[in-house]
């Protein structure tokens, strides 16, 4: 079975998530949007009269079944084809994890429009040099420590799950190098209180299929349309920290 991902064509955004998952298994699949009149039937998803329409993209069509939600899809793909753990509490646990993810994804998108998504970046300059001053001092050393004890503490192996890889250990892969992108200097002062966690974004990256697609022009390039922006502003050294941002209060 070849399965239909859809996702917008032009960013990487949560539906990369589900890409990798494909990638990794080796599964066939199209993405929709990306192929000629792509963009036409996603929408006509979107706005059909199925009794469970998908919110938003990313969705799967797996034949006859229709998922929505980045978590749910991965849930459902990593049980096919070996990419989550075998028993049902091992399963929650990288759905739980992969729940985290997704709070996390909403942080860093927030760094560069903290006003809401239909005002452009340049409209909340100020605003997102703030948002972001407190993300990469609070929010993302939080984030990032929590991910990095879960891996110190699997002492069944390298992953963050048991001793195998999972698509949990994809979606970190796809946080370590977004982040790098968005922030490359924060990040290389983060990636002191984190190297468990880089190491294994990169152990990821190496492994051969997935290897294989980070280089293919399959892969979207990071840009400024998607999660993960680079910005040089909001990326600056200067940022204040925070006992001087709450004494000008």
């Amino acid at each position: 079975m070849t399965y239909e991902l859809y996702y917008w064509p032009q960013i990487q955004g949560r539906g990369e998530f589900v890409r990798l998952a494909l990638e990794e298994a080796g599964a066939p699949y199209v993405d929709v949007a990306r192929g000629p009149k792509g963009m036409d039937a996603l929408m006509a998803f979107m706005n059909s009269d199925n009794e469970r329409p998908p919110f938003a993209p990313p969705f799967l069509k797996a034949g006859d079944i229709l998922i929505g939600q980045t978590a749910n899809i991965l849930g459902f793909l990593g049980q096919r084809h070996g990419l989550a753990p075998a028993d049902e509490y091992g399963r929650l646990w990288a759905h739980e994890l992969q729940l985290t993810v997704a709070d996390f994804l909403v942080e860093i998108h927030d760094t560069h429009h903290p006003l809401g998504a239909s005002l452009y970046y340049e409209d909340q300059r100020s605003e997102a040099a703030r948002r972001t001053a407190l993300f990469l001092q609070e929010r993302a050393p939080k984030f990032l420590g929590y991910f990095e004890r879960i891996l110190a503490r699997n002492g069944a192996g390298d992953y963050m799950i048991g001793t195998a890889l999972t698509y949990v250990d994809l979606s970190m892969l796809q946080i370590v190098k977004g982040l790098q992108y968005a922030f490359p200097n924060a990040m290389a002062r983060l990636a002191t209180h984190c190297p468990k966690l880089i190491a294994l974004a990169e152990r990821v990256a190496a492994r051969p299929r997935i290897a294989a697609y980070l280089a293919s022009p399959t892969r979207i390039p990071f840009n400024e349309h998607g999660i993960f922006r680079h910005y040089p502003e909001l990326d600056s050294q200067s940022n204040p920290p925070m006992a001087q941002q709450k004494k000008k209060r």
